[in-house]
């Protein structure tokens, strides 16, 4: 009875000392908290003694197994005291390099294997004789014809070496010692800073090759807004000649207006347009040097056009010539002269500066085309006779003609900048092309015939670098070609598949290629970019 009455009495004394203990704001601990204070003593008492029991359990196993849990490390010598049941054997078998020799204990313990040795070799190997003749499979084993018996040890050897032969393998998979000389593994670039010299630059790794070669089968270039959109031609299109400073663009045709424009493959702003009353323009050019303008027609005259002082001057008839029509004509490289298509065969030869015939030229057929060679030096000249005829403008004679292979009429001819090709196209669309060496040498046997046209060619032109040749007929819609020059093949993506070019006419490319431009019977120039070329 008494227990009873004085555990009431002892709880009370418990929290009167608690409240005394806690007074004046101090924090006031309730009998919750202290039964959860002595819970938490009582779990970490629980979590110390199993910890200290596994510590001792890892002991035991220690002693008993070894080393479990913490990594064996090579290298580091024993302890004296010998308190480890194992120690670590390092007199294993090992590789030892070729310039390596073994210590004395090493040699009395155990004999290294020298790298490229075989770990164990079969003796009967060497007493074994294959007969590889016998078998049809290994014949291709043999070094000599008649060879028969051989030893089993060159027997794995060749198929070895057969086996390598087959299967190469990598660079980055050979040992060290494998690399050819000259080349390094990935370790050496590593340690030579490779990998960083990349990694601390912002620069493409991998750069597009531009201005250098063309790759053959698919051109790549983008449609951009008409040359022409600012004014395009009531009439087709004849002429289209970029300036040397591959912005301005020269258009010209059937409608008398001789139109400048700036291209820069979004605006092509107009910059003039001029009208020539009396002269519906058939070809239109400018002097490579930049300077002039020679516009001309179905007329017995022509226009000279002065860039600078924007002065037009009409000039012809020619001196002592009868020709109504002096609409066919070219320009040599170096702007001294003009050349134009006459009657009864004879080719015109007139000054730039002049504007006066300097001399003629006498072919035995009909002229068609013309084209200059070795900046100036040199005429081509091809017609209805079928043959080709290469003349010294400064002999003023005919170094050589030969007959344009397969062509009863030549009717285009184009000449490559440095003069080293030049191509043929015949009235029934057969384009040949030639090296101009080996035509004046004697070979008239063609470097390649392009015959995927089948109509009258009347206009070709080769790029700046002769990597490309444009092929134009007039005749049919799309008729355009361009030809890869390197490897002599068509592009297989142009014309531009679900495109109308409509009737091309006439086309040109910028002094660095970076622009294409032609001329339709729409009167409409068209505009591309090729990819290739970095500079228009």
């Amino acid at each position: 009875m008494s227990l009873s009455q004085n555990a009431p009495t002892s709880k009370a004394n418990k929290r009167e000392e608690l409240k005394k203990q806690y007074k004046d704001g101090e924090e006031i601990v309730s009998d919750d908290d202290l039964t959860r204070g002595k819970r938490r003593k009582t779990d970490k008492e629980k979590e110390k003694l199993q910890e200290s029991e596994v510590v001792e359990m890892k002991k035991l196993e220690n002693l008993i197994f070894g080393s479990l849990y913490s990594p064996v490390t090579f290298g580091k010598e024993e302890e004296e005291d010998g308190s480890a049941l194992f120690h670590v054997d390092r007199s294993a078998v090992r590789q030892i390099p070729d310039d390596e020799e073994l210590s004395d204990e090493e040699t009395g313990q155990v004999v290294g294997i020298r790298k490229g040795e075989a770990a164990w070799e079969d003796e009967e190997e060497k007493q074994i004789n294959i007969d590889i003749a016998s078998v049809n499979r290994l014949r291709k084993l043999r070094k000599e014809e008649n060879e028969g018996l051989i030893s089993g040890s060159e027997y794995i050897a060749r198929l070895r070496a057969h086996h390598a032969k087959l299967n190469p393998g990598t660079d980055w998979a050979r040992p060290d010692s494998q690399m050819i000389d000259g080349e390094s593994s990935d370790d050496d670039d590593t340690q030579n800073g490779g990998v960083d010299d990349i990694l601390r630059t912002n620069e493409d790794l991998v750069v597009k090759s531009r201005g250098n070669k063309l790759c053959a089968g698919r051109l790549e270039y983008s449609k951009l807004v008409d040359a022409n959109a600012a004014d395009p031609s009531n009439g087709p299109i004849n002429s289209v000649h970029f300036h040397l400073n591959a912005q301005l663009l020269l258009t010209a045709g059937l409608d008398r207006r001789l139109r400048f424009f700036q291209i820069d493959g979004k605006r092509n702003t107009k910059i003039q347009s001029i009208f020539l009353e009396d002269c519906p323009i058939r070809k239109a050019a400018f002097l490579p040097n930049g300077s002039q303008v020679i516009v001309s027609g179905r007329r017995k005259f022509f226009y000279s056009f002065d860039l600078e002082k924007a002065k037009f001057d009409k000039i012809g008839p020619l001196v002592g010539r009868e020709e109504k029509s002096l609409e066919q004509f070219e320009v040599s490289q170096d702007s001294n002269t003009i050349a134009f298509i006459g009657n009864e065969g004879y080719i015109l030869l007139v000054s730039t500066k002049t504007k006066e015939l300097i001399g003629t030229l006498k072919m035995n057929g009909s002229v068609r085309s013309l084209a200059f060679s070795d900046n100036g030096k040199h005429l081509l000249s091809s017609g209805g006779d079928g043959q080709v005829y290469v003349w010294d403008l400064r002999t003023m004679k005919c170094l050589y003609k030969g007959v344009d292979e397969g062509s009863t009429c030549g009717t285009c001819l184009c000449s490559s900048l440095n003069g080293a090709l030049f191509a043929s196209g015949t009235d029934r669309g057969i384009v040949n092309i030639y090296k101009k060496s080996e035509f004046v040498g004697g070979k008239r046997k063609p470097i390649k015939t392009v015959d995927n046209l089948t109509s009258k060619i009347d206009f070709m032109k080769f790029n700046h670098d002769a990597q490309i040749l444009a092929i134009v007929s007039t005749m049919n819609k799309n008729s355009v070609k361009l030809v890869h020059v390197p490897s002599l093949t068509v592009f297989s993506n142009w014309p531009p598949p679900n495109s109308t070019m409509h009737y091309p006419r006439c086309l040109d490319f910028s002094p660095g290629s970076g622009f294409m431009a032609m001329g339709n019977a729409a009167g409409k120039v068209l505009l591309y970019k090729l990819h290739h070329y970095q500079n228009a």
